[in-house]
C-alpha cells in the first residue's frame, strides 16, 4: 500500500468479529450491562480514530483489548477497582485441589462467577483474559501492558484468590461439598 491510511472497510473487517469478546470483557470488567455497552462503543471510537497508527501485522485483538482496558481504567468505574497488591494473600488457604479440579467438580456457575465479581479488577480482567478469552501469556502481556512475568504472577495469585473464595462459600454450604 502507497498510502499509510488503511481503509475504514479494513477497520470494519478486522473490528467487527471482535465485538461479542469485547463486550464480554466489559461486561465483567464494569459488572453493568449499560456501562459495558458504552465502554465498547467509547472503545470502538477511539480504535476507529486511531486506526491510522495501527501497524497491520501487528495483533489487532491485543490493541482493541488495549483501548478497551485503558478506556475502562480512566472511567469512574475503573478508578474505583481495588490494587491487586492490596489484598493479604498469606491469609488465604492453601487447598490441595486446583482451581480447574474444584470448578469441574462443583459444576457450580452461579458461585463462580459470583467469585469472580467479587476478586479486584486486575485479577478479574486477568483470569477473563487467559481463560475465557484464550489469550497467550504475551497477548496479556500487550493488553495490560505489563511483562510476562507479572502476567503470570497475577495470573497465580487471581487464581489464588478465586479458589480461596470459591472453598469459602462451599464451606458453609448445606449440601455437603
Amino acid at each position: 500500500m502507497q498510502d499509510r491510511h488503511l481503509p475504514a472497510a479494513t477497520f470494519e473487517e478486522l473490528a467487527l468479529p471482535l465485538f461479542d469478546q469485547l463486550y464480554n470483557f466489559a461486561r465483567w470488567l464494569t459488572q453493568d450491562a449499560t456501562e459495558a455497552e458504552d465502554l465498547v462503543q467509547e472503545t470502538y471510537t477511539k480504535a476507529l480514530r486511531g486506526f491510522s497508527g495501527f501497524q497491520l501485522g501487528t495483533n489487532f485483538r491485543a490493541w482493541m483489548f488495549c483501548i478497551l482496558r485503558n478506556t475502562f481504567l480512566t472511567s469512574r468505574t475503573g478508578l474505583k477497582s481495588a490494587d491487586p497488591d492490596d489484598t493479604d494473600m498469606d491469609s488465604m488457604p492453601s487447598p490441595q485441589p486446583t482451581p480447574e479440579a474444584f470448578l469441574i467438580q462443583q459444576a457450580d456457575r452461579a458461585a463462580v462467577q459470583q467469585a469472580l465479581e467479587r476478586l479486584p479488577v486486575p485479577f478479574r480482567e486477568i483470569l477473563l483474559l487467559c481463560e475465557v478469552e484464550e489469550m497467550s501469556y504475551e497477548e496479556i502481556a500487550e493488553v495490560l501492558g505489563i511483562p510476562i512475568g507479572t502476567v503470570m504472577s497475577r495470573l497465580y495469585r487471581a487464581r489464588r484468590a478465586l479458589r480461596a473464595q470459591l472453598l469459602e462459600k462451599f464451606k458453609g454450604a448445606s449440601h455437603g461439598v
